[in-house]
């Protein structure tokens, strides 16, 4: 049993297939007894990515659809959601300071630190530059896209 916080461009490889999804699908099955952590502001990222790809054709609607169904009932099933505060608002805000992150990228990070104070965990993320900032946070972490 392991610890994964993952962020959305990590995340978004269960519901939409690219490089990675394979990795990300082999944490899932409750054998694993892995604990997934998520940030409050995650779904919103992945829906925004899922409808992206939709307005461009790369997916049809039916699939776009059938995503937003799987992404809530996961939400409520398989993922332990970190709630925002306004602690965990000023600590992004620390960390865009000391990092060149985007300002959802700042509050996955925060998210995941405040969850690593109590139970060591293991950040997860496509995102150069957010695994980078999360290295350098003192963090452990893992590129799905590495796993390809």
């Amino acid at each position: 049993m392991s610890r994964y916080f993952l962020d959305s461009s990590a995340l978004v490889k269960r519901y939409v297939i690219e490089t990675g999804t394979p990795w990300i699908l082999s944490l899932l099955p409750p054998s694993q007894r892995n604990v997934l952590l998520i940030a409050q502001v995650t779904p919103v990222e992945i829906m925004s990515g899922i409808m992206r790809r939709w307005r461009s054709g790369e997916i049809p609607a039916h699939a776009a659809r059938a995503a937003r169904l799987l992404l809530d009932r996961h939400c409520l099933r398989d993922y332990l959601v970190a709630t925002t505060d306004y602690t965990l608002i000023q600590r992004a805000q620390d960390l865009v300071e000391r990092h060149p992150l985007r300002a959802y990228d700042a509050i996955q990070l925060a998210a995941a630190l405040e969850n690593a104070a109590a139970v060591p965990l293991t950040f997860v993320s496509a995102d150069q530059r957010l695994l980078a900032a999360a290295l350098a946070e003192g963090l452990p972490v893992e590129d799905p896209d590495r796993h390809a």
